[in-house]
């Protein structure tokens, strides 16, 4: 029989396509999540309900599996703590190996500062002496679709800077193709997720138009402007400091990366942002008439 896999945060938008995926193929696949009824939607029977600050409750549901798949927290001061008690309780639950899902060019003094926590969090996985692959995400094309305000204006402080942005399908796919090897061909890998292009965010807008038939335009500011433009959303400083800074490290060249590892690990070549948009309308819902 094959190794259990326990997906942590099945419920989310890659842990769900990751579970699924499993399932189909036929592995053993536990779903880890806080909400019992959005698991009872899974297609797998073996579930537990597990909070990612819960060490011993994380524990309990852990027990059994060999790998775990650990999508990240929600962004936060204490996120990298948070994976950490989910690492450790890992470890104690007798799990051999951790893939983890991390940012692209995480690094502890990264310009994103969200891509820190990443950073922190590889660190200490690899101090556990597990085995483990990371998978750094670029920037997901439906958040780069999702970024344009109603009104047609995508705005940022990210200059004349590129992002090689990636589908959740591909990334959940090569998760999945590294779940289900067999052996150790993956162990202390890297991958980096991107899509098959780097574009900047005018030729963002450009695919935006082209899709949605409204015209949608970036607008660069500076970093004052863009502070002061999310002022009104009245979030945490950690927050909109988060934002700004996904912006600027477009524009410092951290996130131009086109990566071939998608086609190494799916077989298939990442989907272009023009085709996601074609695939996938309710992403640009929001610029379409009501």
């Amino acid at each position: 029989m094959s190794a259990l896999v326990a997906v942590a945060g099945a419920t989310g938008r890659i842990g769900r396509r990751v579970t699924g995926l499993l399932a189909e193929a036929g592995a053993p696949v536990r779903a880890l999540g806080r909400d019992q009824a959005k698991l009872d939607r899974l297609p797998t029977d073996d579930t537990r309900t597990a909070s990612y600050d819960d060490a011993g409750g994380m524990r309990a549901a852990l027990e059994g599996a060999d790998t775990l798949f650990l999508v990240s927290a929600h962004e936060g001061p204490g996120r990298v703590r948070t994976h950490a008690t989910v690492v450790d309780a890992a470890v104690v639950a007798g799990v051999r190996r951790v893939v983890y899902l991390s940012y692209l060019n995480a690094a502890p003094h990264a310009t994103f500062t969200f891509a820190r926590d990443h950073w922190h969090t590889e660190q200490h996985i690899r101090s556990t002496g597990v085995a483990f692959t990371f998978l750094r995400d670029s920037t997901y094309q439906a958040d780069l679709a999702a970024m344009a305000s109603p009104d047609g204006v995508l705005r940022g402080p990210a200059g004349d800077g590129r992002v090689g942005a990636v589908t959740h399908d591909d990334v959940a796919e090569s998760a999945a193709a590294v779940l289900l090897a067999a052996g150790h061909e993956h162990d202390s890998a890297t991958y980096d997720m991107t899509g098959p292009e780097a574009l900047s965010f005018a030729e963002v807008a450009a695919a935006l138009t082209a899709a949605s038939g409204r015209t949608v335009t970036y607008v660069p500011e500076t970093r004052d402007q863009a502070y002061a433009s999310r002022a009104g959303y009245d979030a945490a400083d950690w927050q909109v400091e988060g934002w700004v800074t996904s912006y600027e490290a477009v524009a410092v060249g951290e996130m131009d990366d086109v990566s071939d590892d998608v086609r190494t690990l799916t077989g298939h070549p990442p989907q272009a942002f023009a085709d996601f948009l074609a695939a996938n309308p309710r992403s640009y819902r929001h610029l379409l008439p009501h």
